[in-house]
């Protein structure tokens, strides 16, 4: 897969983890795909790792330019936001739905004791629709819900009072067993009936903790009033709702209306416009503008609404906002509320912005720190003359005790910064005693001569830890291997920091506050650092060695145990043969005891 731009991944490093769309665009700003996630940073980044096997998806993803993306508050709100932005905007990396199929609605039919039904064609005016329902489980679920809880006819019967008081109907099967009340021969009141379609419209409009709060109060007062049958009944039905608390922030048909959020850091704004048609989110745009000489959140929100407006084909009569304002228009006015259904919309676009705010600030982090680190790469390819910039960079130190236990450690640094999944330790294999030279120019040797047989990328500048003679060792690994000068090499000399050149007979000084002498002691440092942990578990390993391994008929459990009992090697030696004979018995108490001449 080709390079990713920086745009790309520095998008890729803020997505947050909500359920959410995810936009792609090209490099003309087009919208190219629309997809939803469950969890946005896992899905979107998953385009960008390893090979796709669909030859589409690789061809999208070579495409895309910028990432945008809107949170919403479940999965089935990310699904239901899909769908419409898919219809807007019509990506050409979508495949839409061959019969352009529209997500089905609940529908309560405005007639005498109204009836309920599944729809996907809103096409009467005087019926309440609620929904849509992305998930049709979902909404089967809720229909079920309403059939079982509360007792709505089925029939398609002309239920005037004219019809019903001239008894022209009969109760069918559904009331004898229990699904209709039979309004059709008077057996329900409209009043009952309509009360019932009250409680289902609050169910529909997830109005559900206010519905539960209503049932309980009317089974307080049957309870009081002795009627246990029929409280019991409302308890059944209230203990159903409580098996159902979930609330869709798109629940119904009420609201067509725009929502407008402005928050204000330092000379910027950013804002959050949603577009809300018959209770779905439409669009959701977030961007960011300069303010301009003394102006407030509401001179922006009255001065760009209607442009917004315009730009996105909002023809809705009411923007929903999180500042008072007070002027109006002739087409629409502004609302700031305080509750409801409203300020569920309200709040969920400021989440939107707020995540938009939060992500912008660490992108420009990370654009800075980036920066930051590709001029200290310009100013040490300038100070160390070197013809490329050295993206990638290796240093090497090695360390001995009196000549024993040699060790030398490999650090690597990435764009300025450690990758230290490439670090790597030595092993000295071939020299013997403390030749610092030596053993420098086989851990080179050892090095480049793997990076080349597995031909991976080779460094462009290696970094030496010692003066003159280490340089030198490493320069004949690098000629025996025919790299001499394909890599740029420098040697650092610890006490006066002073930077050697191959051939050069003077030193390089660098001003003590200079970025490229700094960068440079770090990788020394870290280098250091890494080899002495190496050689302290080596010398730590080889020092247990020559104390127990060397005894025969002392087994790794054996040493187990005495370290569990005696902690430390001292512990063990200065133990008492009696101590020793209790915890591992008289046969390897006596080895121990004359290997260590414990009395």
């Amino acid at each position: 897969m080709n390079s990713l731009s920086d745009e790309i991944i520095n998008s890729l490093k803020v997505l947050p983890s909500n359920p959410g769309v995810y936009q792609f665009m090209d490099s003309n700003g087009e919208i190219i795909y629309i997809g939803k996630a469950k969890n946005l940073k896992n899905r979107v980044q998953s385009y960008f790792r390893g090979k796709h096997e669909h030859f589409k998806t690789r061809v999208l993803v070579k495409s895309i330019f910028k990432i945008d993306y809107h949170i919403v508050d479940s999965e089935t709100d990310a699904l239901l936001l899909e769908n419409n932005l898919i219809k807007t905007h019509q990506p050409k990396y979508n495949i839409l739905l061959k019969d352009d199929k529209t997500y089905p609605w609940i529908e309560v039919i405005k007639e005498p004791f109204p009836r309920i039904q599944t729809t996907r064609n809103k096409s009467n005016r005087n019926s309440l629709y609620f929904g849509p329902f992305p998930n049709i489980r979902n909404m089967n679920i809720m229909f079920k819900l309403i059939n079982d809880l509360f007792h709505v006819r089925s029939c398609s019967l002309d239920l005037s009072p004219e019809k019903i008081n001239k008894k022209k109907y009969s109760v069918c099967l559904e009331y004898h067993i229990g699904n209709c009340k039979g309004p059709c021969e008077s057996f329900q009141s409209k009043q009952d009936y309509d009360d019932m379609i009250h409680k289902i419209t609050m169910l529909l409009e997830g109005k559900t903790i206010s519905l539960i709060r209503l049932l309980k109060s009317q089974m307080k007062t049957l309870s009081s009033n002795y009627e246990f049958e029929e409280a019991e009944k409302i308890k059944k039905t209230i203990d159903g709702l409580n098996q159902y608390r979930t609330k869709s922030i798109i629940v119904s048909e009420v609201h067509d209306l725009d929502v407008l959020t402005i928050e204000e850091s330092g000379e910027v704004f950013y804002f959050n416009y949603m577009i809300i048609k018959s209770g779905a989110i439409m669009n959701v745009y977030n961007q960011k503008v300069a303010k301009k000489l003394s102006e407030t959140a509401e001179d922006f929100a009255v001065l760009n609404t209607s442009i917004l407006k315009e730009r996105f084909g909002s023809n809705n009569k009411i923007v929903v906002s999180n500042i008072n304002i007070n002027s109006s228009f002739k087409d629409f006015g502004f609302v700031k509320p305080q509750k409801g259904d409203k300020k569920t919309l309200l709040d969920l676009s400021l989440k939107n912005i707020r995540h938009y705010i939060n992500n912008e600030k660490k992108k420009s982090i990370l654009f800075k720190t980036k920066n930051h680190q590709s001029r200290i790469l310009e100013t040490l390819k300038k100070d160390f003359r070197l013809d490329k910039t050295p993206i990638h960079m290796e240093c090497f130190d090695n360390s001995n005790l009196q000549g024993t236990n040699a060790v030398s450690a490999c650090v690597v640094f990435k764009n300025g910064k450690p990758s230290k999944k490439d670090y790597r330790h030595f092993n000295v294999k071939t020299v013997s005693g403390p030749d610092d030279f030596e053993t420098m120019k086989e851990v080179v040797f050892r090095r480049y001569k793997r990076l080349i047989s597995e031909k991976q990328k080779l460094p462009e500048l290696i970094i030496i830890d010692g003066g003159k003679g280490q340089l030198g060792a490493a320069l004949d690994a690098l000629n025996e291997l025919n790299l001499r000068g394909k890599i740029a090499i420098v040697g650092i000399a610890k006490r006066l920091e002073e930077i050697f050149f191959p051939g050069d007979k003077h030193p390089l000084y660098l001003d003590k506050r200079s970025e490229s002498l700094k960068l440079i002691q770090y990788m020394r440092n870290e280098a250091h650092r890494f080899s002495i942990m190496h050689h302290r578990n080596k010398r730590s390993k080889n020092a247990l060695h020559s104390s127990l391994e060397d005894i025969d008929g002392i087994g790794n459990k054996t040493k187990e145990t005495l370290y569990k009992t005696f902690k430390t090697i001292e512990g063990i030696s200065s133990a008492k043969f009696s101590e020793l004979t209790r915890v591992i018995g008289p046969s390897k108490a006596q080895l121990i005891k004359n290997h260590f001449n414990i009395s």
